[in-house]
């Protein structure tokens, strides 16, 4: 079956998807408090870069995968977009999302679905937009992914990913390297008692293509018309492709 990345481990295959489940499963009350470590809390203003770039519109369909606690829905739902379809492979994650789509009354424009985001339960061509963010780099098989949502995708319909990258700042490199691999643990533990789900994420980024394999990956995908848009020198970035 062979071996992929966790973090800088390397595990069997089979059983790395359990093992991110695991890592969500502790993360996941306090998903946003995680967000906040990782990014100083710049993920907020990210996510509202990315939401505008999925140019949410009312007859549109949006395809949230790894969707989580919702942010990416919600953003798309308050700008006007149609229906979501807010999906995720961890029941606990997905909860959080579902109690927080009834608490801001968006629970209406909202259907969710427990699934791999490799084997999706959707038909051909039937969405208009997919998004992923900060959820690709715990897939285990990406390129499996990206193929999935050119699948789903009607021709027109735009895939987008949010993910941590590789900064481009190479003087802040050290400093952000102290932060995540001697920091962020840290706080982890004294946030929620739980630096070792820390330590996984910290590495996951470092192990995640950079800007350019991912673009090139999403190519091989038959995702045309890709484009990449840095955020923060570099920390994220905004990969977009369309199905033509």
């Amino acid at each position: 079956m062979g071996r992929v990345d966790f973090g800088f481990r390397t595990v069997a295959r089979e059983e790395k998807a359990g093992m991110v489940r695991a890592v969500f499963d502790s993360v996941a009350p306090r998903y946003d408090l995680m967000n906040d470590l990782m990014s100083l809390g710049v993920h907020r203003a990210w996510k509202h870069v990315f939401v505008t770039a999925l140019d949410p519109r009312p007859r549109h369909t949006l395809l949230d995968l790894a969707g989580g606690t919702g942010d990416i829905s919600f953003g798309w739902l308050r700008r006007g977009g149609g229906p979501v379809v807010l999906s995720d492979i961890n029941p606990s994650m997905l909860s959080v999302g579902l109690d927080r789509a009834v608490e801001r009354g968006l629970i209406g424009g909202v259907s969710a679905v427990v699934a791999d985001a490799e084997h999706l339960p959707l038909p051909d061509r039937s969405v208009d937009r997919v998004s992923i963010a900060f959820g690709l780099r715990n897939c285990t098989d990406k390129e499996q992914v990206l193929r999935e949502a050119r699948r789903v995708l009607k021709p027109g319909g735009r895939f987008l990913c949010l993910e941590f990258s590789k900064l481009q700042i190479a003087v802040l490199r050290r400093l952000y390297d102290a932060w995540s691999f001697k920091v962020l643990p840290r706080l982890g533990q004294i946030a929620a008692n739980d630096s070792e789900s820390y330590v996984y994420l910290a590495e996951s980024i470092r192990t995640f293509p950079d800007q350019a394999k991912l673009a090139a990956m999403m190519k091989n995908a038959g995702l045309e018309r890709v484009a990449v848009r840095d955020l923060s020198g570099g920390i994220a970035a905004i990969h977009a492709g369309w199905r033509l």
